[in-house]
């Protein structure tokens, strides 16, 4: 490929455009490409702009994350460098699971760059006395992490993210008290940090585990409680994955803890393991919860309600129609999904979900039409309306805007079988 055929893929890179970066490469671009006139692949320019889309493109393509570079590095190491625990997967290659020098490599480098501070990394790298400008990024999920920005340069904060998730992959077993440590230098749960290092022990699926963590359930320090709820919580949700799953009726344990918790970030925790237990316990413990002060707490609450043989008992009903007009947003949000699976005679469920289809939230919107739908509520013929253009594309934002569409169709079937 010569220098005009080259032009476009590394012009396409450094303008981060993945979508173009795909075309090209598959329309035979190399992958492997240099940056220009030097010998350093585009993957490394991506790894460099922190440009997770482009880098996932190029390595999916046959480029080489392994590569030995000149300064002895490989983008792999690079990409760990940079600190970006989603960028670092990105070009991870599966290869280096195997044990041999690859392998070795990586978690080396992993533990000493997980020793440094980004911020006073950047300053050594551009001379400059800083303070760097940070961004927060987040996932999907909610996970975050930081991008701190110096001179031109840029670090992510998530090292010990990488290292955990690394270690994780790799089958590799570090103490809990290790670990636990790792979590309290982020003390933020929805950090990448403190997530992977909940996961990871929550993965691990053994009583020893489990055991150390439920002895946190009553330490003084409410942080230590909030990383204990975290790995039970991790532990149940990672169980579900196993065909004979050992510790779905364990969760049963979180019901004492669940009922004595004051700090409104581990009962968050707690409520949410709670929510695979189900049955008329979980219920007792969340009902009291719906006047809670912190809407997080409150809106677990519809999830732990019983709807036994009769249906909702009054006073189950009563709150999940209290949280329904909830002052908070994500609560609404919490009651409609539960209302709008819930199949109860009950006429006040469709007047709530009514009332929903009006709510500032679009998708509590279509949920609430949905849920009228579900129910053969011909209210949600005039409530679609209401919902408004919807441009994203995943399952749980489509299949709502179908709803009313079934209950039409099924209102054809019934007047013809009827005439």
């Amino acid at each position: 490929m010569d220098a005009q055929d080259v032009a476009p893929l590394v012009a396409a890179v450094r303008s981060g455009d993945a979508g173009h970066v795909r075309e090209l490469l598959d329309a035979g671009a190399d992958p492997d490409t240099p940056d220009g006139s030097g010998s350093v692949p585009v993957l490394c320019r991506a790894i460099a702009a922190d440009d997770q889309p482009v880098a996932e493109a190029l390595v999916q393509a046959g480029a080489d994350a392994l590569r030995r570079l000149p300064d002895g590095t490989t983008p792999l190491l690079r990409a760990v460098d940079g600190g970006s625990p989603r960028l670092m997967w990105a070009v991870f290659p599966e290869v280096v699971r195997r044990p041999g020098p690859a392998r070795e490599e990586l978690l080396e480098h992993a533990r000493r760059r997980a020793q440094t501070d980004p911020e006073t990394e950047l300053r050594r790298l551009t001379g400059l006395p800083g303070p760097a400008g940070r961004t927060r990024v987040e996932d999907e999920a909610g996970t975050w992490y930081e991008k701190l920005t110096l001179g031109g340069l840029t670090l992510c904060d998530g090292h010990l993210a990488i290292l955990t998730a690394v270690e994780a992959k790799l089958r590799l077993r570090p103490p809990f008290a290790e670990l636990h440590a790792r979590a309290l230098a982020r003390p933020d749960r929805d950090h990448a940090v403190w997530s992977e290092s909940a996961m990871a022990l929550g993965h691990r699926l053994d009583e020893e585990t489990w055991a150390t963590a439920t002895a946190l359930s009553r330490d003084p320090g409410p942080l230590n409680r909030l990383f204990a709820a975290d790995v039970l919580l991790s532990t149940v949700i990672a169980d579900m994955q196993h065909r004979e799953p050992r510790f779905q009726d364990r969760a049963r344990e979180l019901l004492p803890w669940a009922e004595r918790e004051g700090d409104a970030r581990v009962l968050d925790a707690l409520l949410n393991g709670l929510t695979w237990v189900g049955g008329p316990e979980a219920e007792a413990v969340g009902l009291p919860y719906v006047t809670h002060p912190d809407p997080g707490v409150r809106s677990w609450v519809p999830e732990l309600l019983d709807a036994g043989p009769q249906g909702l008992a009054p006073r189950s009903l009563a709150a999940l129609l209290a949280l329904a007009r909830d002052p908070d947003a994500d609560v609404r949000a919490a009651a409609c999904h539960r209302l709008g699976h819930y199949r109860g005679p009950e006429p006040e469920i469709g007047d709530a979900l009514l009332e929903l289809t009006h709510d500032e939230r679009q998708r509590t919107r279509a949920h609430a039409v949905a849920g009228l739908a579900h129910r053969d509520d011909p209210r949600c013929v005039e409530a679609e309306h209401r919902i408004g253009p919807v441009d994203g594309e995943s399952v749980d934002e489509i299949l709502p805007l179908t709803a009313v569409w079934h209950y039409l169709r099924r209102q054809e079937e019934r007047q013809k079988s009827d005439g």
